[in-house]
């Protein structure tokens, strides 16, 4: 299945904010109100969702009725983009409600953020043949400054069909994960140097070329040897071109995410990638040096691969990140403890 890219957005098109995983509390929506005012001084008109500014039980509404939300919105041809405020828990109850033989006949809109929205994007990609946009959620971009790679959304969302766009590691990350939303007069709190890493340990530069396809390990690993996560298939597909797998782990311990690993591992998922992109770990580390740390968990499901591993890269929870088209053919260029990554749109 060939990838289909969005139209660019531009000034007077139509972004709609929905949620498909979780809602929006009351003690936030002054925050998704800034995020909404932020859209609109692009020149875009906004439309929102019912489901959106409840949560009850970790998500927006029923399964059923956002199932159906997320669906009008994504085949509505007056919506030119479908930008949930953010992720979640439970995007994967909506799963089987979503018709995905219907959206890869339908020309394909941009559908933006991260977390448990990987959960959406992976078979927006592997059955719906459209390109997503893993990059920053909407509630992290109504700041009163954002940083540039955080801005870096802008350049790909907005980029005309054939564009060649170039984003580079970051100089600075925060100090722990982004807690919903950043401040909003500050933004993120970029206090961290950024080193991006080999996972061999050696200092050479390195390129890596293919299609991107990835998320947030958290969810994908519950995808992986269904028909929504058939990595293997889509690698199959794109043999030619290469694909450049990308994941980023939020939640699980090092045990459990060697665990997941080793499940992507088991399912294939490594077997014809051209490398592997891991992002910074926002789960806590190992306590004492005599357990199972991070690092331990990739060298372990990872370190035998035959292809290059990148670790620490601007990607997931820890802002700020990198804004990666699942599905672009992309060209990432490592250099002593930093990098920057290609895309062709």
């Amino acid at each position: 299945m060939p990838v289909c890219f969005p139209a660019p957005l531009k000034p007077g098109d139509t972004v709609a904010i929905t949620a498909p995983s979780t809602g929006v509390p009351a003690a936030l929506h002054a925050q998704l109100d800034g995020a909404k005012q932020a859209l609109e001084l692009r020149g875009f008109t906004v439309l929102e969702g019912e489901c959106l500014r409840t949560s009850y039980k970790n998500k927006s509404a029923d399964k059923t009725l956002r199932a159906r939300e997320l669906m009008s919105f994504l085949t509505r041809p007056d919506i030119h983009a479908v930008m949930p405020p953010w992720g979640g828990d439970l995007a994967i109850e909506i799963l089987e409600l979503l018709d995905f033989t219907l959206l890869s006949q339908t020309q394909p809109k941009w559908f933006s953020g991260y977390s448990d929205l990987s959960t959406l994007h992976f078979p927006l990609t592997m059955l719906a043949g459209w390109a997503t946009l893993h990059g920053p959620n909407l509630m992290e971009l109504g700041s009163q400054q954002v940083d540039q790679t955080t801005q870096g959304i802008w350049s790909v969302l907005e980029a005309p069909r054939g564009t060649q766009v170039e984003q580079h590691a970051s100089q600075y990350h925060q100090d722990g994960p982004c807690q919903g939303c950043p401040d909003e007069k500050t933004g993120f709190r970029l206090t961290q140097p950024t080193c991006w890493k080999r996972l061999d340990g050696l200092h050479g530069n390195l390129e890596i070329h293919g299609r991107l396809a990835g998320g947030c390990l958290d969810t994908l690993a519950r995808l992986a040897g269904t028909r929504f996560g058939n990595l293997p298939r889509f690698c199959e597909q794109h043999q030619q071109e290469g694909v450049i797998l990308y994941i980023e782990n939020v939640e699980m311990n090092p045990c459990e995410l060697t665990r997941a690993l080793y499940s992507l591992r088991l399912h294939g998922w490594f077997q014809a990638v051209s490398g592997v992109l891991v992002g910074r770990h926002a789960a806590p580390d190992a306590s004492t040096p005599e357990h199972q740390s991070q690092r331990d968990a990739l060298n372990s499901a990872l370190g035998d691969l035959p292809v290059p591993v990148l670790y620490d890269l601007d990607i997931g929870h820890i802002p700020p990140q990198l804004s990666l088209v699942n599905g672009a053919l992309a060209a990432v260029y490592f250099q002593e403890n930093s990098g920057r990554i290609t895309q062709a749109l």
